[in-house]
């Protein structure tokens, strides 16, 4: 069995799911099928989760909702009118996206969640209808029924572990399963979303509940390549990723795959491939527990990330004090601030964190803490940090990878921040002035990737 999802770009019209309902026909493996909310159809065009946003905030002001309702209406009334849908079967997506409004909700987080929810639940019930109607047996199988139970968190809700005997007892289906991603329901049977892009988070927790040979993301690139092709021209493909080197790359930069959807994946040991609805055939990128490297190439691919700051701190003898970075880390932890990366010296860390995190109020009510605590010999935020790593299954084991990654960075005329490696055996991250990122992506990918463009 196969779990296959569909992103928005997949459903973004009829003549996108004709296409999505071939692949699904063209393998009788593919059995269940999560999908996200329509997205955009041209450049200019606004995806259906982004309407429902706009509905909410209508709502929370209480203000007139017609215009956008209809939108919304639009745009899985063109669906289903592609289909030659009877409307009678299309009242459903109707009534529900009328209807919002009227549920009662225990806060303006939890309507939130509902309406965005919304996008994929009518679109899971508008795509079952489908393939009903086109004589292909299909069930709508709602979180609630499939018992998909998440923390009580809205926007960034966690699976909790019971759901996956529940949602086990659905393999054995004998209508094609068409599923909505990006939620489940509380304990209290509330809607709450995972985080943005969280579909591929549903199909992951389904293809590790149903214990598939093989979870299928279709999106609307050929593959995962080696580089932002928006800063490097034509980047080569990246037939292979092993979960942890797809973890660094997505935590860096890389936004074709959900970061958080490799892990039930991994927890279940199921394969992932990752390939395009317009292009079906071609291979796409694996992403699995092990690969066998090619030495010539230890590197798979490089990300970069804007963004962020640093809080540099030098204190003499600094290694000596019992504590140190516990004091610091835990005035961040009262104020409710996360930390990305410290790299260290004997006498001096950097704290990376990213810039939301310590807004322009916060940063003299921390740095005032910071002092009082520790009595720093000099403490100060740097701001517009870039972050680029280079990631690769074959730089622990590849003599050099530093030097020649240092030197191509200086080749392209950037100089580094500050430096991190040895927490992860599959990369290196350099930390770079934001207006220097993509200098420094291009030197990496010249000197690593020297036969492709850069």
């Amino acid at each position: 069995m196969k779990v296959a999802k569909f992103g928005g770009s997949s459903l973004a019209s009829s003549d996108q799911l004709k296409k999505v309902i071939n692949i699904i026909r063209g393998d009788s493996k593919r059995r269940a099928i999560v999908v996200s909310a329509p997205g955009k159809r041209f450049a200019d065009d606004r995806k259906v989760t982004d309407l429902l946003i706009d509905y909410a905030q209508v709502t929370l002001r209480k203000t007139n909702p017609v215009a956008i309702q209809h939108a919304i209406i639009a745009r899985y009334q063109e669906i289903a009118t592609g289909f030659d849908l009877p409307d009678s079967e299309f009242q459903v997506i109707r009534d529900h996206i009328l209807q919002l409004p009227q549920q009662e909700y225990p806060s303006a987080d939890y309507l939130m969640d509902a309406f965005k929810a919304a996008g994929e639940d009518n679109n899971a019930k508008l795509i079952a209808a489908i393939l009903n109607h086109l004589g292909l047996p299909s069930h709508y199988l709602s979180p609630r029924e499939a018992g998909l139970l998440v923390s009580a968190t809205p926007g960034d809700a966690q699976v909790l572990s019971e759901s996956y005997a529940q949602l086990a007892a659905f393999k054995k289906s004998k209508s094609l399963l068409i599923i909505p991603g990006f939620f489940g329901y509380t304990k209290a049977g509330q809607i709450c979303t995972f985080s943005r892009g969280g579909s591929d988070i549903t199909g992951a927790i389904f293809a590790r509940a149903f214990k598939a040979e093989l979870y299928e993301n279709f999106t609307d690139v050929d593959a995962i390549y080696a580089a932002n092709p928006n800063i490097v021209t034509q980047p080569t493909a990246i037939e292979h990723l092993t979960f942890r080197e797809m973890r660094e790359l997505s935590y860096s930069g890389f936004s074709v795959f959900h970061d958080e959807a490799l892990i039930p994946a991994i927890e279940g040991g199921i394969s992932v491939r990752v390939k395009n609805t317009n292009h079906p055939l071609r291979p796409g990128t694996l992403i699995s527990a092990r690969k066998i490297y090619d030495p010539q190439r230890p590197i798979s691919g490089i990300a970069s990330d804007t963004g962020f700051l640093g809080i540099y701190i030098r204190k003499y003898l600094m290694n000596k004090q019992v504590g140190f970075v516990f004091k610091v880390l835990q005035i961040l932890a009262e104020y409710g601030i996360s930390f990305e990366h410290i790299p260290s010296g004997i006498d001096d860390i950097t704290i990376i964190i990213r810039e939301r995190e310590l807004t322009a109020e916060l940063e003299p009510k921390v740095m005032a803490a910071i002092k009082a605590a520790i009595h720093p010999d000099d403490i100060r935020v740097i701001h517009h940090y870039a972050l680029v790593m280079i990631v690769g299954e074959g730089i622990q084991d590849h003599i050099g990878m530093m030097a020649k990654a240092t030197n191509s960075i200086a080749q392209s005329g950037v100089s580094l921040v500050t430096l991190d490696h040895g927490a992860s055996p599959v990369s290196i991250m350099f930390g770079v002035r934001e207006k220097d990122e993509f200098n420094a992506v291009r030197g990496l990918y010249k000197a690593f990737f020297s036969t492709e463009k850069a």
